[in-house]
């Protein structure tokens, strides 16, 4: 087989990537949206919206290990196929729901589809990179930023329709971008679970419980921080809107910096990784993450701010991708079960972490919430290197050190070809096809935003600027996908006027 030869693995990954880009749309969109919908249609008021949102993410935390159960058991990408026909569900029950009932209902299914599609997509992603040999930290990289994209995408659409639609319209298209990931889900064959089998009776065989206490350290670390970041999230955004006075669209530029890094970073964050291995990045990121929280606390200017939530943004999208890697890695094979241990962890975190750190802000304080987020995430950098050895795993990785048997690695091999296999000319190639469709989704969007005349391109094109009463979130998320094109087009077209191979990963 070619190395330019796209095999039926790499179809399926594709798949995943638009699965996970399609269904992160809506859901993100929707922990903006609910809240408001739930408080101005439904007329509910604060106790009713927090117990509607908090009963969506209690059952998704409570089915998330029932996922990585079913995961272990069947065809990965059907049980995350399942999840996504739950969301479709879920997000039709919101655009039929006219009382507080159905609104549970719908909030129920959507928590339940979430653990299930988010879980089984990272547990295939884990165990389709733990037998191809690598340590996983691209495929988690590229899984993440492609979250971003949808996310990015969704809220483009919600403030370009929410106006002029309502919300039953963005609930229905909600409803049918959920179905197509789950469509492209369910196409293709089954080989990915058949060929993970034989890993899963080795896990089993180490014993049940083994892998998870390797893991629980690390869960732990995952848990404080994830609560902290989740707390002092939250008073931020209130602290810019009732403080600082900012509009919901000037709160958007000062994160804007930051989400793009976002995006944008996590696919390539792993050569950093590659070289300096899983806890040194851990570390870093952790200890970055503490000074953006005592940052915080001394500063008050937007930019300053939005410099601040940038580097945060930047240690985000490298600790994720590690993290998650770790996790697959470590696993014994019940990749499945692992990530929703994982995951349930991380949710419990940010469940719990609004709470606590709304109640100290009260007590003591914006400084006093920024200076207990800051001693966590200087605690996790301090503990991250001893939940990294316990899970037993090598500091670096090269593609011939796999977890479980030599002869299940040089079979799984053959099936995949990563990027680094490609030639100059078949990586220029995969670089203009990626190009073709990041151009014709570009050009869409950039349709629609002229139509609606928040196009910031057209209007230096037309009037060589944009005028005052013309600014708003879509002019300048139109004007963020440009830069963003601009530069994947550079990226994506300097393979063809240079060809050139993929840099090997250094050896340990």
């Amino acid at each position: 087989m070619s190395a330019g030869t796209r095999t039926p693995e790499d179809r399926a990954g594709r798949r995943v990537l638009s699965a996970a880009l399609f269904a992160s749309a809506p859901a993100e969109v929707l922990d903006f949206l609910l809240p408001l919908w739930a408080g101005s249609v439904l007329g509910a008021g604060a106790s009713a919206v927090g117990a509607l949102i908090a009963f969506e993410a209690v059952l998704s935390l409570i089915v998330r290990p029932l996922a990585g159960e079913l995961a272990d058991r069947f065809d990965q990408r059907r049980v995350a196929a399942a999840g996504a026909g739950l969301y479709a569900l879920s997000f039709a029950g919101y655009a039929l729901a006219g009382s507080l009932v159905g609104a549970f209902v719908a909030a129920g299914l959507g928590g339940a589809g979430g653990a299930l599609f988010w879980v089984g997509l990272r547990a295939w992603t884990g165990q389709r990179s733990q037998g191809g040999g690598g340590d996983g930290t691209a495929a988690y990289g590229r899984l993440l930023s492609a979250e971003g994209q949808g996310a990015f995408v969704g809220y483009l659409v919600a403030f370009s329709l929410l106006e002029r639609g309502g919300y039953p319209l963005l609930f229905w298209l909600g409803c049918a971008a959920c179905a197509v990931a789950a469509a492209s889900l369910l196409r293709g064959p089954r080989r990915e679970r058949d060929a993970g089998a034989p890993r899963v009776v080795a896990g089993l065989r180490e014993g049940r419980g083994a892998a998870e206490r390797r893991l629980l350290p690390l869960m732990a670390v995952s848990a404080v921080t994830a609560a902290a970041e989740a707390g002092l999230w939250m008073l931020l955004l209130l602290r810019l809107q009732s403080h600082l006075e900012l509009s919901p669209d000037e709160i958007a530029l000062v994160f804007a910096p930051g989400f793009v890094v976002f995006v944008l970073l996590p696919a390539h964050a792993h050569r950093l990784t590659g070289r300096l291995g899983r806890t040194p990045a851990m570390v870093a990121s952790f200890a970055a993450s503490a000074l953006f929280a005592a940052g915080l606390s001394v500063v008050s200017t937007p930019p300053a701010v939005a410099v601040l939530w940038t580097v945060a943004a930047a240690c985000f999208a490298v600790q994720v991708p590690v993290e998650q890697a770790a996790v697959a890695a470590a696993s014994g094979g019940r990749t499945g079960r692992a990530m929703g241990l994982y995951e349930s962890a991380r949710l419990a975190g940010v469940v719990i972490g609004p709470l606590v750190m709304g109640v100290l802000y009260e007590e003591a304080g914006w400084a006093a919430a920024c200076g207990a987020a800051a001693v966590t995430s200087a605690v996790g950098a301090l503990v991250v290197p001893y939940a990294v050895r316990a899970l037993g795993l090598p500091e670096r990785r090269t593609d011939g050190e796999g977890e479980g048997d030599t002869g299940e690695r040089e079979a799984a091999r053959p099936r995949a070809v990563p990027e680094s296999a490609l030639g100059p000319k078949a990586r220029a190639r995969k670089e203009r096809r990626d190009w073709y469709v990041h151009t014709a989704v570009f050009a869409l969007g950039q349709a629609v935003l002229w139509v609606l005349d928040s196009s910031w391109l057209v209007w230096q094109i037309t009037d060589g600027g944009v005028p005052g009463d013309q600014r708003g979130p879509l002019v300048w998320a139109g004007r963020i996908w440009l830069t963003i094109w601009v530069v994947d087009t550079v990226w994506s077209w300097s393979y063809t006027l240079r060809p050139r191979e993929k840099k090997p990963k250094p050896s340990a």
